[in-house]
């Protein structure tokens, strides 16, 4: 709406023009079915098997345990407590065990009720086998070998991870440290202590240890340098800084595969990186380091959702890409770490795109642009006030007639403005100029001064 564009643009305010701009015109593909990451795709009920198939570890108790929480769908919700509680019998975490069991509350029948014995069972092992490594690592200290002590210590963590003391489990992961030996066990370490500490939803250690992973002498191999993106984009997202989680997904290599499915699948970080780069990326940032790149195009094949409202959003059919973004987001709203971040990605999103919806004309017909996002006039002047209060859109209303009117800057007094600052910043650097050449002067006089 304004620099390059003044000089060229005309105003084509009929519907025929408007609709090449993301416009009223129908769009003839369809939001599919939900596909790949089955839930979070389409605005049906969640695949609560096709979802959680994706994941492994306690990642997998985790999502369910949240989509209960959050479904508001009582079938739903007893669903996901039924699967965490058959998860949560293959494992040893007693602790987690009574929480489902207290959550179910008996609306599952006799065979989904505390199960005592198998409780006791779970307790009396893990108290057997906590007391063996802890003498196993007293001895390994005895002995004075780091290598055993490193073990012994990972041993422990290991543990405490699988029986829910993840505290415990953070302090033994991070007394490894004093005992690696190579950069293997150093990346090893940061990765242990990255996957603790996201389930804590501590994440200024996941940033910290990803640094430290990342200043390891040697280099990397490409499945760890893939899951270590991913955890920096976790921690930026969770800061809400979400050009910098964009690009930690986007530089996530094929190789990741499904070799952190403990943490994230290779769906969320097609929706997370694309999601985060709708709503901070340029148009050209958007072309050069979304659309075509070859490796993040890897992961949007699997959900075909977000790659069709980013071509939507790239080539303005603004209707299509809102649409498809309003059947993604029951689900979304359901995701473990992106819940939190929908709306203001949402916002953001549809504030670029009525930015960009405006940019190329001289007057915009509100009727025709309130159907192409699909509100009402009266919501989009708000909308549109919003963006012009904070200076994202040079223009005004004229909402008599419900027409957006580009306010273009006078260029001549632009012009003039600048050659008058240009003739003050002269007029500053000449007089100190002089005033520095005077100092020196009067300097090298007293200096002659001292020597007479």
């Amino acid at each position: 709406m304004d620099g390059g564009d003044e000089g060229v643009v005309v105003a084509p305010m009929g519907d025929e023009s408007m609709c090449s701009n993301g416009g009223a015109v129908a769009d003839p593909r369809r939001p599919p079915a939900s596909s790949g990451k089955a839930a979070a795709g389409g605005g049906e009920q969640m695949d609560l098997e096709a979802y959680v198939a994706l994941y492994a570890g306690r990642t997998r108790v985790s999502r369910l345990l949240f989509i209960a929480e959050r479904c508001g769908n009582e079938g739903m919700q007893l669903e996901a407590l039924r699967m965490a509680h058959d998860e949560i019998k293959k494992r040893e975490d007693s602790h987690l065990y009574r929480e489902v069991i207290a959550k179910i509350g008996g609306r599952l029948g006799p065979q989904y009720a505390l199960d005592q014995t198998w409780v006791d069972m779970v307790d009396r092992r893990a108290e057997v086998r906590k007391e063996k490594l802890e003498n196993e690592l007293n001895a390994y200290k005895t002995n004075l070998i780091k290598e055993s002590i490193r073990m012994g210590y990972n041993d422990l963590a290991d543990f405490f991870y699988a029986h829910g003391q993840l505290g415990d489990a953070f302090k033994n992961y991070v007394r490894t440290r004093d005992y690696c030996t190579s950069s293997k066990h150093i990346s090893q370490m940061c990765l242990n202590v990255i996957l603790v500490s996201i389930e804590l939803g501590q994440y200024m250690h996941v940033s910290n240890y990803v640094s430290k992973a990342e200043q390891a002498p040697e280099q990397l191999d490409p499945i760890t340098h893939s899951k270590l993106r991913c955890a920096a984009g976790l921690a930026y997202l969770e800061t809400k800084k979400y050009k910098l989680a964009a690009r930690k997904f986007l530089e996530t290599g094929p190789e990741l595969g499904n070799n952190y499915t403990d943490v994230i699948a290779q769906q969320d970080v097609a929706t997370y990186g694309g999601l985060c780069a709708l709503a901070s990326f340029d148009r050209t940032e958007l072309k050069n380091k979304v659309i075509d790149n070859i490796n993040f195009r890897n992961f949007l094949e699997l959900v075909p959702e977000v790659r069709e409202l980013i071509n939507d959003f790239y080539a303005s059919r603004y209707a299509s890409c809102l649409e498809y973004l309003e059947n993604l987001k029951p689900n979304l709203l359901l995701d473990i770490h992106l819940h939190d971040h929908v709306e203001t990605l949402y916002t953001d999103i549809r504030h670029k795109a009525i930015i960009q919806y405006t940019h190329p004309f001289i007057s915009v017909d509100l009727l025709t642009m309130a159907g192409a996002f699909k509100t009402s006039v009266a919501g989009l002047e708000k909308e549109l006030e919003a963006l012009i209060t904070e200076d994202k859109i040079q223009a005004r209303i004229d909402s008599h007639n419900k027409i957006l009117y580009a306010r273009h800057a006078d260029q001549r007094n632009t012009t003039f403005q600048r050659v008058l600052q240009t003739g003050v910043e002269f007029e500053r650097d000449a007089r100190a100029m002089l005033l520095r050449a005077n100092l020196i002067k009067q300097e090298s006089i007293l200096r002659a001064a001292r020597k007479l």
